[in-house]
């Protein structure tokens, strides 16, 4: 799968490298009015999704906490506090940038990679990574930096589109394809962009692929809970070594 994974761009068939700078560009295009757009294709319910995905993060005192392919920061500054360390890494710093004139108390910034954490083993309690895995172009590999980079014990939680219920599949195909692109060009000036993001979706594996990718990088007890009627799905494994993820 990681080969496939790694060379799929949309509809298109590239060269890994060519894909990481394809990707990058898309999200230098999109940065201004991400937000913005987010809201608009999900009618508001990718934050619903995200702070689900908060809740269960369950950020305490003295916790590091890692968001990696952050963005803009929603999450990041939602699990933000004085009393625990927040990092946000992501490789645009474009998208960082926008996030940072929204105000991110508590949030350092850091530029990096999936495939290549920026942490040192074992440093970091909980690392979310909330529809952003899909666009990293080695999947297992960031799965397996992101084990390395856990303490034992340490949490993954990982929210993605996913695979609809069967009887929704049309109507969500259509609305993806129809609408989500023109929304885009209208909006942002960047249709090609918006199908780029709907065959990213089209194309990533489904809900108990994704659970099966997790387990063989490494991670422990993985788990997967369905958002609304499985548009999204929130993936949630163990580092191996501690009391949950022996």
């Amino acid at each position: 799968m990681s080969e496939d994974h790694a060379r799929q761009f949309g509809d298109r068939t590239v060269e890994p490298a060519e894909r990481e700078a394809l990707v990058r560009r898309v999200f230098r295009a999109v940065a201004p009015r991400y937000d913005l757009m987010n809201d608009l294709m999900s009618f508001g319910i990718h934050r619903l999704w995200k702070r689900r995905l908060v809740r269960e993060a369950a950020a305490a005192t003295g916790q590091t906490l890692v968001d990696l392919a952050g963005g803009t920061g929603d999450v990041a500054r939602a699990l933000a506090g004085a009393d625990r360390a927040v990092l946000l890494i992501d490789p645009g710093l474009e998208m960082m940038a926008a996030g940072r004139r929204k105000g991110l108390n508590h949030v350092a910034l850091v530029a990096g990679v999936g495939e290549r954490i920026p942490l040192a083993d074992a440093s970091v309690d909980t690392l979310t990574v909330a529809f952003g895995i899909r666009n990293m172009t080695h999947l297992e590999t960031a799965l397996k930096e992101a084990v390395r980079v856990l303490r034992p014990g340490g949490r993954l939680l990982c929210l993605e589109f996913s695979r609809p219920w069967a009887p929704i599949r049309p109507f969500y195909r259509l609305y993806s394809y129809l609408v989500i692109p023109r929304l885009g060009a209208l909006m942002a000036n960047e249709p090609g962009a918006y199908r780029y993001l709907v065959e990213s979706i089209r194309r990533f594996p489904d809900q108990e692929t994704l659970k099966g990718v997790m387990e063989a990088a490494g991670l422990r007890e993985v788990t997967y809970r369905n958002l609304t009627l499985g548009i999204a799905a929130l993936h949630i494994g163990f580092a191996p070594g501690g009391p949950e993820g022996t």
